[in-house]
């Protein structure tokens, strides 16, 4: 006789846990579904079997194990994703209180038709908006130039030696100490988390006050080494880019139906040299204006009209440039170092440049003389300025870019110390063209 399956009994409960998984399967609401049913040996793993085609057990676990953390990942890189939300959220807010407590009464929008728009103030003489860490570094970078001046005075002392000038000199270093002081303090309260936004632009009121005012100082004590020499062999310096460093013009352009304008300029200041001069009037930002921003090339600007400018100054010499121009048609014509090196038409054509205007080196105008923008700054030297009303000929441009005895003044804008006022840290050096060139 063939023996029969040992224990004749068993195949029963095989039978009934296969009924209760097909049960089990119908139960779960999958819709259209197929269920396979594969019977496992009564001594087998229940776990171990595997549908056919569906790979070993082992590797089902190592794919569920993977699956396991790569949910515990993306969980936690949620959380931290959260907690940067939460930072920049709290840090955002505190920005935005700190803007509304600078915010002044009457400030409002810009009355120029600036090259930017949004919102703009009178910032004449202001410190920089920027960070406070770009903000501290601008003004250690102002205070060492400070004390270079008061060095090279020093050596002037020593050849002239004057009581009133030690005194004087004495002074001076003591209220550079103390500007170092509150620098140092400032930082120390911002490293601390101490430093309250409602006193900042206080502070910024006094430092820059107090800053004016030691450089008119020391303007004063150099003015001693100046009397011996033509008011016109300086220069300006221009050594950061703010919104509070500039000069201005103490006379205003009259109504000019042609103009020339001409100076020496040094810069090597990247991206963009900045904005060399700007004239504005009221109602007109842009109504005269010499700039180099981003990476543009040089553009003069005449009733916000554009004209590019074929310059390639900005290589950290000395240049000489004129832009010459005339209502009739808008002409207007480029020279470097004495050569014509462009010219076009079209540019504001019959449109007289307006009176009545605010002047300003190193700065653009998005309001009537100030709405200042640090990125729009002049960054480095400027001399001979000079402005005439008529369009000078291609030998008048030579001669001023060779020094030539027969160069003449502007006779609209003549360059003399007298006719300039410095603010924010921009400083006044002796500059002789074409024997201080590079």
């Amino acid at each position: 006789m063939a023996a029969g399956p040992p224990g004749g009994s068993r195949p029963l409960p095989l039978l009934l846990l296969l009924s209760l998984l097909c049960l089990r399967g119908r139960g779960q609401g999958f819709g259209q579904t197929r269920f396979i049913c594969t019977s496992v040996p009564l001594d087998g793993d229940m776990c171990a079997a595997s549908a056919p085609g569906t790979g070993s057990a082992e590797e089902l676990k190592s794919t569920v194990l993977q699956l396991r953390e790569t949910v515990l990942q993306q969980k936690e890189t949620i959380m931290n994703q959260k907690e940067t939300i939460r930072e920049l959220t709290a840090k955002l807010g505190r920005c935005e209180s700190q803007s509304v407590l600078e915010a002044l009464p009457g400030e409002g929008k810009g009355g120029g038709a600036g090259r930017k728009g949004g919102f703009s103030k009178n910032t004449m003489g202001d410190l920089s908006r920027a960070p406070a860490a770009e903000t501290l570094s601008q003004l250690g970078q102002t205070l060492q130039s400070l004390k270079t001046r008061l060095e090279n005075l020093e050596q002037f002392s020593r050849m002239n030696s004057s009581s009133q000038t030690n005194n004087l000199k004495d002074i001076l270093q003591n209220k550079i100490d103390d500007l170092e002081k509150q620098v140092l303090s400032r930082v120390n309260s911002l490293e601390e988390g101490k430093f309250n936004p409602k006193n900042e632009s206080e502070e910024r009121g006094k430092i820059e006050s107090t800053l004016t005012s030691l450089h008119q100082r020391i303007s004063d004590l150099e003015k001693g080494q100046k009397d011996n020499r033509p008011p016109d062999r300086f220069q300006l310096t221009f050594p950061l880019r703010t919104n509070y460093m500039y000069a201005k013009v103490k006379k205003s352009l009259p109504e000019m139906y042609a103009f020339s304008v001409c100076m020496w300029m040094k810069s090597n200041a990247s991206p963009g040299m900045g904005t060399p001069f700007s004239y504005a009037v009221p109602g007109q930002a842009n109504e005269l204006v010499l700039i180099e921003w981003g990476n543009n090339p040089m553009e003069i600007l005449i009733n916000d009209k554009v004209a590019k400018l074929p310059f390639v100054i900005n290589d950290g010499k000395w240049h000489h440039i004129c832009v010459t121009w005339t209502t009739r048609d808008g002409v207007w014509e480029a020279y470097q170092d004495g050569t014509q090196t462009g010219s076009g038409e079209n540019l504001a054509p019959y449109h007289p440049i307006k009176p009545q205007g605010v002047l300003v080196l190193g700065q653009e105008q998005d309001t009537l003389g100030g709405g200042f923008d640090a990125t729009q700054a002049f960054v480095g030297e400027l001399a001979h300025f000079n402005v005439w009303d008529r369009k000078l000929s291609p030998g008048e441009v030579y001669s001023l870019a060779t020094c030539s005895t027969r160069a003449l003044a502007g006779n609209v804008i003549a360059w003399a110390e007298a006719n300039i006022d410095i603010y924010g840290g921009a400083t006044k050096w002796t500059f002789e063209a074409c024997r201080q060139l590079n």
